[in-house]
């Protein structure tokens, strides 16, 4: 899901400075560089930087892909003012300790109009987890947002997060509502099972009624 909604961006406006938040090793970084885009990864991890560079060099992008050792807290060090059209920031706001400041630093570095792609973790999903797992301690910890160094929010808190540090926001999905709910051996055993549950997953992700269950949420905004 997360990956159609980007990629819709991405084929409709040719050669982007794409820049890549916490990408690791690249998994989408690469996908993204294969459309003719420019990305840049900053990550924390050396190892997973070498891992980048060989998954690039493996799918012939290598010129298209940089990676940069740093965290969110320093693009301003790392990164020229806006110069980014798009950023992708996955699983990354929920474990700083500033979200304000984290976003503030993205919407820096974007153009004017640039598009930032932002997936964070649910809270009331997390909660229903790990109560269902007999895990109730961790499920009240978990109701304030945040257990442990992993802030996970909900729409509406999500939402006015993002537009309140000057980005407009343009849609919000949820992302597994079903997959992580569906026992997999009903996967496994049902001809056609999964195909069904990504056509289910699809037809709710925009549904706010069924934001509450969604594992993760997918925000799309511009700065």
């Amino acid at each position: 899901m997360v990956w159609e909604a980007c990629k819709s961006r991405l084929v409709e406006v040719p050669d982007q400075t794409v820049l890549d938040i916490g990408g690791g090793t690249g998994g989408f970084a690469v996908r993204v560089a294969e459309l003719g885009h420019r990305v840049t990864v900053i990550d924390p991890n050396p190892d997973a930087l070498a891992a980048l560079a060989r998954r690039a060099a493996e799918h012939d992008v290598a010129d298209r892909v940089v990676g940069q050792q740093g965290d969110i807290a320093s693009l301003g060090e790392l990164v020229e003012p806006g110069s980014v059209d798009l950023v992708l920031c996955h699983e990354v706001l929920g474990l700083v300790d500033d979200p304000i400041a984290a976003l503030d630093a993205v919407r820096g570095v974007l153009r004017p109009g640039g598009f930032l792609s932002l997936l964070v973790n649910q809270r009331h999903a997390a909660v229903l987890a790990r109560a269902m797992a007999g895990q109730f301690d961790q499920a009240v910890q978990l109701l304030d947002g945040h257990a442990g160094t992993d802030r996970r929010f909900v729409a509406e808190e999500l939402r006015e997060l993002v537009a309140g540090r000057g980005f407009d926001v343009a849609a919000v999905h949820g992302v597994r509502v079903f997959a992580d709910l569906v026992p997999s051996a009903l996967l496994d055993l049902e001809p056609g099972a999964i195909a069904g549950l990504l056509d289910l997953e699809r037809a709710v992700a925009d549904r706010p009624e069924y934001f509450a269950l969604a594992a993760q949420l997918h925000l799309t905004a511009t700065g």
